[in-house]
């Protein structure tokens, strides 16, 4: 379970390196749009528990809580393409109570070309029945230890925030390494 520490300084997003496997993509070689959210959730359930020592069977056992999807949006900018390299970035971009927002980014191995970006908005339930409850204080505690701050989610449409995205991406693939 997440032990907050108030003299650490938690990283604020979670970055995975994954290749593209053949099983996972379609006769054009790119991959299957549904396969972009394993690749996705997978890249985050192996960073966190290592970053924060949080995994969603402690929510499970000691809470009986945990998150469940409520919303995705996703954009497909570039496809991932067979036997790629990508990289996976994912960050808490907004939390309040019961509710949690996590952005997710998928780029080239050299991380100028955007290629995903997904939110995905979580609601935190009580597993026995399904219904919708408040945060306990732990997983706050982890929430604002986590938080990436530099996004004003109250005032960024998700479509604003792809258009940063690619900029950054643009500027990032003109500069020489």
């Amino acid at each position: 379970m997440f032990n907050f520490d108030p003299n650490k300084e938690y990283p604020r997003e979670t970055r995975s390196r994954s290749i593209i496997r053949f099983q996972d993509c379609d006769p054009l070689r790119h991959l299957n749009n549904a396969k972009y959210f394993d690749y996705f959730f997978n890249a985050r359930d192996d960073q966190v528990p290592q970053l924060y020592g949080l995994s969603p069977i402690d929510l499970f056992t000691d809470y009986q809580a945990g998150w469940v999807v409520y919303q995705h949006q996703i954009a497909y900018i570039r496809p991932a393409l067979v036997n790629e390299w990508v990289i996976i970035r994912s960050r808490i971009i907004f939390y309040d109570s019961d509710t949690t927002v996590v952005e997710y980014v998928m780029s080239d191995a050299a991380e100028r070309q955007l290629k995903t970006v997904l939110w995905t908005t979580l609601k935190y339930v009580d597993v026995n029945t399904g219904r919708k409850i408040t945060h306990h204080e732990p997983i706050m505690h982890f929430l604002r230890a986590a938080h990436y701050t530099e996004i004003d989610f109250a005032n960024t449409s998700f479509a604003a925030r792809i258009k940063v995205l690619s900029n950054d991406y643009k500027k990032q693939s003109g500069k020489t390494m």
